[in-house]
């Protein structure tokens, strides 16, 4: 690990779409600055599965003024890592990745000491932008830890012919289902409530609403998964227990900001672990550490995203050019 210290108006962790736009906007501000990332650049959307088509258009995904041109209507997974990595390109943004922050520590002469896998930082100020998408929602059931069972889901090729168990329904549990259902797979569904989740894409909804009444796919609504053994598990449902069989359990039961981290940086938290914040300067109850994007809904993660999130950037960045 470097010992020298580096200087920075700026320290951004998360280097996601709205971390990278805080660069260029501290950028444009005449700040040092320095974004780190834990993983590779937009690591979340690196992560999202291979053929996922985002729910927003193209140009209210876009960054610092420059266009996002797609083929289709709605960009997907690769149009949106090429897009970002261009933007980052373009600016030349200082970005350091797979770099992991370890603490971040303000200090009595009001200035942040950041120490990373890599390197040591102190910071004026610093700019939490790291998502949601790195802790998964832990269903705390018997067998949730054997190796068959994923959080997070990437392609359908892999469950090809298998009999998958598929926990959820919003757009992440929906896409898993359809897509290995069409690579083969035997796909049966556990859902907590009696329909398919309220922002569930408008244009898959009629999908697996057919697939699940012709039966192709099989459902089981208002149940929950008790129980995950070697090579089946068990559901209760109203009409009583049920044990399938199965080959892999896909629990795609969402994801949530790391909050032990905002605490640890002494963040305080709500009921709801809605984050301590100014909505006007995005600051948080920490002098000069501000939050953007997602991370500051708490445990209600579709409140914040990318195409209403980015004037994040710029409301921080006018608050400590104007302000501090």
């Amino acid at each position: 690990m470097a010992t020298e210290k580096q200087h920075f108006d700026v320290l951004i962790i998360g280097a996601g779409p709205i971390g990278l736009a805080c660069g260029i906007e501290a950028q444009k501000a005449g700040k040092s600055y320095v974004v780190i990332d834990k993983g590779t650049l937009v690591n979340s959307l690196y992560n999202y599965p291979v053929f996922m088509t985002f729910f927003s258009t193209s140009e209210r995904l876009e960054i610092g003024g420059v266009p996002f041109m797609s083929i289709s209507t709605k960009p997907n997974r690769n149009e949106a890592l090429e897009y970002y990595r261009r933007v980052t390109e373009k600016f030349q943004l200082n970005v350091h990745l797979f770099e992991e922050v370890q603490s971040c520590q303000k200090q009595a002469n009001g200035l942040f000491q950041v120490e990373t896998s890599k390197a040591n930082y102190q910071a004026k100020n610093v700019i939490i932008a790291t998502g949601f998408y790195d802790v998964p929602n832990l269903m705390n059931i018997p067998g949730e830890d054997l190796p068959k069972v994923i959080h997070y889901y990437k392609d359908p090729h892999y469950y090809a012919f298998s009999k998958v168990l598929v926990v959820g329904a919003n757009n992440s549990s929906v896409d898993v289902a359809l897509e290995t259902y069409r690579k083969g797979a035997e796909v049966t569904m556990v859902i907590r409530g009696s329909e398919m989740g309220p922002n569930v894409k408008y244009w898959v909804r009629p999908d697996i609403e057919n697939r699940i009444k012709e039966g192709a796919i099989k459902a089981y609504y208002n149940s929950c998964l008790k129980e995950i053994k070697e090579h089946s598990a068990l559901i209760t449902t109203p009409e009583g227990e049920v044990e399938i069989e199965n080959d892999f359990v896909a629990a795609m039961t969402g994801y949530h900001p790391n909050f032990k981290f905002l605490e640890k940086l002494g963040v305080t938290l709500d009921e709801n672990k809605v984050p301590n914040y100014n909505p006007e300067t995005m600051e948080s109850n920490v002098a000069g550490l501000y939050l953007a994007g997602v991370v500051c809904g708490g445990m209600d993660t579709h409140k914040w995203f990318i195409e209403n999130s980015r004037v994040h950037a710029e409301q921080i960045m006018r608050y400590i050019v104007n302000e501090r």
